[in-house]
């Protein structure tokens, strides 16, 4: 990849990253209820690795 980035892919790219976050760790109890223990990762909406799938940026 090029050492500069055009600025709309940039954000493109930032985007995708941000998409491979877990969910908050808030949102568990407010979900799930007080005693239920479960991963954050496990409600996250769009899940993706750098590995698994390439993104079409």
């Amino acid at each position: 990849m090029a050492r500069v980035k055009q600025p709309a892919k940039k954000q493109r790219l930032a985007k995708r990253g941000k998409q491979t976050k877990w969910a908050p760790f808030w949102t568990v109890p407010k979900i799930y209820g007080k005693g239920r223990r479960v991963h954050p990762g496990r409600h996250t909406v769009v899940k993706r690795s750098w590995r698994r799938t390439k993104t079409k940026v």
